[in-house]
Parts: C-alpha cells; sequence; structure tokens
C-alpha cells in the first residue's frame, strides 16, 4: 500500500510514517498534490558496508608506498652492532659514597 501525505502533515506524523515504513508501505511526500520524496527503510547492512569500502580505500592507497623489509640496521658498522647488541638494557648510575 502507498501512502501519499502533504509537507505538513508529514513533518506531525513522522513517527507513524516511519512505523508505517517498518510495515512494508510505501510512503510518498508531495507538494502541492505533486510528488516530491519517497521515505524508504534503511538498509542495516548498509552503514558496516560503507565502512568497509571506505577503509579498504584507505588502506588501498599506502600500496607500494609501505615496505616491510627496510634495513634498518644498515647505517651502524659491524663494531656499533656487536656494541649495541652487547649493552646491557638498564644501566643503573653509579653513585659515589665517597663524596658524601
Amino acid at each position: 500500500m502507498t501512502i501519499h501525505v502533504n509537507i505538513g502533515a508529514a513533518k506531525t506524523r513522522l513517527s507513524q510514517l516511519l512505523a508505517a515504513i517498518r510495515r512494508g508501505e510505501e510512503v510518498i511526500i508531495t507538494r502541492d498534490g505533486e510528488p516530491e520524496a519517497r521515505l524508504l527503510p534503511v538498509d542495516p547492512d548498509a552503514n558496516r558496508k560503507a565502512i568497509a569500502e571506505k577503509r579498504r580505500r584507505f588502506y588501498g592507497s599506502w600500496k607500494g608506498k609501505v615496505t616491510d623489509n627496510v634495513d634498518w640496521f644498515a647505517p651502524l658498522t659491524e663494531a656499533e652492532l656487536a656494541e649495541w647488541y652487547d649493552a646491557p638494557l638498564y644501566n643503573p648510575p653509579v653513585i659515589d659514597e665517597s663524596a658524601a
């Protein structure tokens, strides 16, 4: 069933029109008897699909710009690397008790 309603009545009866849409009815809003708009139910998965597509486009824009084969230690010499690997993780400060 199709419901035709003018703009003024649509403003005052919006909740009733939304209930009609949930029941599967079609709602047409008219102005001076001419169809102006049609109210349709929202696809519950549409928002989820739109967000997924937006993420795909964003991460796809990084394609070819980010690589995982970067050699982070290339600027260091062999001696510097050995010193770095052999260094303790934490060097506590040495307190000179003779100065006290």
